[in-house]
């Protein structure tokens, strides 16, 4: 009952399923139970109370026995160099085959490298594996409407069981049956398609900076060309973090060093992504040395998460920032991140944006929270003592900030003399 199975349970309740959440961990039963929800996503709490009396939370492994369908679900860690525990996903499944019987439907939800899941079939056994393709801050919408579902098979030209089936189609979507390794691979191959995009975004609004583009003017004209579509990712940002894309490019070399195949490309993009992770630092530290004054600099941080509407900090840029700013102060604020677990010497955690900006000669928005999008910034302008905004993800114009008399500088635009 983590992010990926608390988030899949309440969808498939949402759908007007009967729903048994299985955890060992009796205090995060008990905790679920009473209507709390430790995991910071949008509507899950408000869909979870909605769709209590369809939910049952169990630490009794027994309790799968009168289900149709099992999906084991946890979700995998990963270490700094992107290798995945598969510990849980192992003690999960063995939990659930010793208590179902041989007609349940036993489905692997959490990711897992090409060729775990066949490596888990037994005969007779009904096991699939489907691929999960839920975002961050985005779970419950992703996990009531997906736009396909992929599923892996022992053999793809056998029709589904019925009740998966039947459960399978409440989603109104088209159903993709492949060979378990296709599935599992077609996981990673999506990120991979998505770590490009990001990547070639970067690396052209990174060279608008310096030639006096824009690449918000360019954007539109790539979001109307049918191959590469509205929905693309062409908002310039900060390399990739979380871990879950982190984990897949670094499968991809992995596998591609095993079996002797080209791995450049993948290579490339986390290189960039390494570049990228220390620009809001380059820029603040280009700022200090270009305004030196008697006064030791004071930074204001506005977001610690990696992205917005979750509280992980897993590879955050904003991390990375704190590490090469060491020597300046820094006031940090974030909605979800409690910052007091950070270990930082020259971390002082604010409890609101005004708080943190108070006094501060720069202010970096780090996580592009809604909240930080209705900032005021004539009270921002006057509550610091600088007059310097390093906002990268645009939240605001230029104009707007210059208008109150602050120095701005984003992503992908000419970027302003201190910066540089």
């Amino acid at each position: 009952m983590t992010h990926l199975g608390l988030n899949s349970a309440v969808a498939a309740a949402e759908k007007g399923c009967a729903v048994v959440c299985y955890d060992p961990d009796v205090a995060i039963i008990s905790e679920l139970a009473s209507g709390s929800v430790a995991i910071v996503e949008p509507d899950l709490p408000e869909s979870l109370s909605r769709n209590r009396d369809c939910i049952h939370f169990t630490s009794d492994p027994g309790d799968l026995r009168s289900c149709n369908v099992v999906y084991v679900a946890p979700d995998v860690a990963t270490d700094d160099e992107g290798r995945s525990d598969l510990n849980k996903p192992n003690d999960f499944l063995a939990i659930v085959m010793k208590t179902v019987d041989r007609k349940t439907v036993i489905v692997m939800l959490s990711q897992v490298p090409p060729g775990y899941t066949r490596s888990h079939m037994k005969p007779g056994m009904a096991l699939f594996y489907q691929v999960e393709t839920l975002i961050f801050g985005r779970a419950q919408e992703r996990a009531l409407y997906p736009e396909r579902i992929i599923v892996g098979c022992a053999d793809p030209a056998q029709p589904l069981p019925v009740h998966y089936r039947r459960f399978l189609e409440l989603f109104n979507c088209q159903i993709l049956m492949m060979r378990f390794e296709s599935a599992e691979l077609a996981k990673i191959a999506i990120n991979c398609f998505l770590v490009s995009q990001i990547t070639t975004t970067n690396v052209l609004a990174e060279l608008c900076e310096n030639i006096g583009a824009d690449w918000s003017e360019i954007a539109p004209s790539l979001r109307l060309d049918k191959r590469i579509g509205p929905h693309a990712y062409l908002k310039p940002g900060l390399g990739i973090a979380g871990g879950n894309l982190e984990r897949d490019m670094m499968s991809v070399i992995r596998m591609a060093e095993t079996h002797c195949t080209d791995y450049t490309a993948i290579d490339a993009a986390l290189s960039n992504s390494k570049l990228r992770k220390r620009k809001v630092a380059d820029m603040i530290l280009s700022v200090i040395n270009s305004t030196k004054s008697g006064n030791a600099p004071v930074v204001a941080m506005l977001g610690l998460a990696y992205k917005e509407n979750t509280h992980s900090t897993k590879n955050a840029a904003s991390i990375l920032t704190l590490d090469m700013l060491a020597g300046v102060r820094i006031h940090a604020y974030d909605p979800a991140v409690d910052g007091r677990s950070l270990k930082f010497d020259n971390l002082q955690v604010c409890d609101s944006w005004q708080q943190a900006v108070d006094g501060s000669d720069i202010v970096a928005i780090m996580t592009p929270w809604p909240e930080f999008e209705n900032i005021d910034l004539s009270a921002m302008a006057k509550l610091m003592r600088g007059k310097f905004l390093i906002d990268p993800y645009a939240l605001f114009t230029a104009t707007a900030a210059r208008d109150v008399g602050l120095s701005y500088a984003t992503l992908g635009s000419a970027l302003a003399d201190e910066c540089r």
